[in-house]
């Protein structure tokens, strides 16, 4: 962790205190000699923000004129990029440093540069790059802040490769021991047959048109197995029409022991996106410099052709990242935005977090989930873990409200009322009730059967899970939008919210998990009828979620 008033990632010219942490789950191995490789990610201030944020907001909004009428790559491009300026004296700043090894994007707002330890140390004064160790991986950072000139700081927003450590591989499975023993006639544990009867998906409810596509993300070593894939929908795919291989895998799929959680996502968006094209991102991150997350947003924004629905099980706690760093992210999410793509994060599986501070506790956001311009997925439990009944919030089930970004107006109202009305709610210095509040929807988190590495495993949770549910049921609807002419959902929570929890079933009972102290007991906050910080406005019943959305 970071300490307090620390700024990671971002560019400093009076530094605020001098050194960083080491996460606990990374040992320190030595100083980087002059002559290793780094690589350095520039991201150079972009122009026209205000008036990309308010674009945005037409183009999501089903009662604007505007709204579906997305825009090309290269017209984002063209909004965003940096000035003649901005680009004119970074290159100038490069070339007088003799760094040349570099690569751009399409809207040149991004600068890759492969550099020696020795040059980045001359580039950010008061860096010093050192070697770093978890488990089999290796890392180069920096734990000194590092400082540029004025002339050079109001061109950039943050230099990535520097500072950020990966967070931890989150475990996926956990134990049902406490659950008793299964009855005859139920089922045991989800499947995909299991959600189609739920969310009252219908063997005739998959994919038909071409031009449609669905993608899931990894990071942190995580790869399927096609072996895998094509053992689950023997298994599990009974009963309706679908794929059995991933039609792309874009970057390098590692080799060894498949992933949980890679095989969990993989599986389950081509169950209920269920016949569609889908993709992999794979980026492993084992360059010593790579930001895998940071690297794949950057691709994302250099590919002109890309699937139209992401679902991402990543995260970082909002307090390990800096300002800068989150809010050009969040410019990456709402240029995915004006492009039409819906990009859906995992809401955690922490429940509200807990940060422990000098004299109190307060709860603990997760970026991206926090982002105002995605859709972030809770998850759920059967009230009955063995029976197709009604749903109750999964203790783990990630959500609150972030400390760094303000509350939307999509969601004002909603949130709003149920600040008002909720019946228990924390003490008010445990969260921000003014910020941006999630999750948005949400969906089963528990109980799941995933195969990897050719064996069926039981008991697998986790908003990892949930989230490419819904992600296979948005690629669904956007395939029944395509036939009738009309445009991909995008950015989808404008439209969500507008629904007030029609189309849903609400989740009412149960609370998640937060800080253990004498105040909130580990209970942070409670589901609700209508929206709530647990669940968001619910799990979607997908007839009528699919008639909501087909309008135009």
């Amino acid at each position: 962790m970071i300490g307090q008033g620390c700024l990671l990632n971002a560019v400093n010219v009076n530094l605020l205190c001098r050194t960083l942490r080491v996460p606990s789950d990374w040992t320190h191995v030595g100083r980087a000699a002059p002559h290793v490789k780094v690589e350095l990610m520039f991201a150079l201030k972009q122009q026209n923000i205000d008036h990309m944020k308010s674009l945005l907001e037409r183009i999501s909004d089903p009662d604007s004129q505007q709204y579906g009428k997305y825009l090309s790559l290269e017209e984002v491009a063209s909004l965003v990029r940096p000035s003649e300026l901005t680009q004119k004296v970074l290159g100038s700043w490069l070339q007088h440093h003799d760094v040349q090894n570099c690569q751009t994007v399409v809207s040149q707002d991004f600068l890759q540069c492969a550099v020696t330890v020795e040059v980045a140390e001359t580039l950010l004064q008061g860096s010093e790059f050192h070697y770093f160790r978890r488990d089999d991986q290796s890392l180069v950072r920096s734990l000194a802040l590092y400082s540029v000139h004025e002339d050079i700081s109001q061109h950039l927003d943050f230099v990535g490769g520097v500072h950020r450590f990966p967070p931890k591989k989150q475990e996926v499975a956990k134990s049902l021991t406490s659950r008793g023993p299964a009855e005859a006639g139920f089922h045991l544990g989800v499947t995909p047959a299991v959600l189609r009867e739920r969310y009252n998906l219908s063997a005739s409810d998959v994919g038909s048109v071409e031009n449609n596509s669905q993608a899931v993300a990894q990071f942190l070593e995580q790869f399927y197995h096609p072996a895998d894939l094509a053992e689950f929908m023997s298994l599990f795919g009974g009963g309706f029409q679908h794929l059995s291989t991933v039609d792309r895998v874009v970057g390098t799929q590692g080799g060894g022991k498949a992933g949980l959680e890679a095989s969990l996502d993989v599986e389950y968006i081509m169950s209920t996106g269920a016949n569609i094209s889908t993709w992999v991102f794979t980026n492993p991150g084992r360059h010593e410099s790579q930001e895998p997350f940071l690297q794949w947003m950057v691709l994302l924004s250099n590919m002109s052709s890309v699937p139209w629905v992401h679902t991402i099980s990543y995260g970082d706690d909002e307090d390990s990242l800096s300002t800068a760093y989150m809010m050009r992210i969040n410019n990456e999410f709402m240029k995915a935005g004006l492009r039409g793509l819906s990009m859906l994060f995992a809401s955690g599986d922490s429940g509200a977090g807990c940060r422990h501070l000098t004299k109190e506790n307060v709860f603990r956001p997760s970026f991206p989930a926090s982002s105002p311009y995605v859709t972030t997925v809770g998850g759920t439990s059967f009230k009955n873990p063995y029976k197709v009944t009604h749903e109750i919030t999964d203790y783990i089930s990630g959500g609150g409200f972030s400390n760094m970004f303000e509350m939307p107006d999509y969601q004002v109202t909603a949130v709003n009322s149920y600040l008002k009305t909720a019946q228990s709610l924390p003490p008010n210095g445990y969260f921000n009730a003014s910020g941006r509040a999630y999750p948005d929807i949400a969906a089963l988190s528990d109980n799941y059967w995933v195969v990897s590495n050719r064996v069926p495993i039981p008991w697998v949770s986790g908003t990892s899970a949930s989230t490419p549910v819904v992600g296979g049921m948005l690629a669904l609807i956007n395939d029944q939008r395509f036939r009738k002419g009309l445009s991909a959902l995008g950015f989808l929570n404008p439209r969500l919210y507008k629904l007030q929890g029609k189309a849903l079933f609400d989740v009412t009972e149960g609370c998640h998990m937060s800080c253990f102290d004498e105040l909130v007991q580990g209970q942070g906050f409670c589901a609700a009828s209508s929206w709530d910080p647990v669940t968001g406005w619910g799990t979607p019943n997908y007839p009528e979620i699919l008639k909501a959305m087909l309008d135009a």
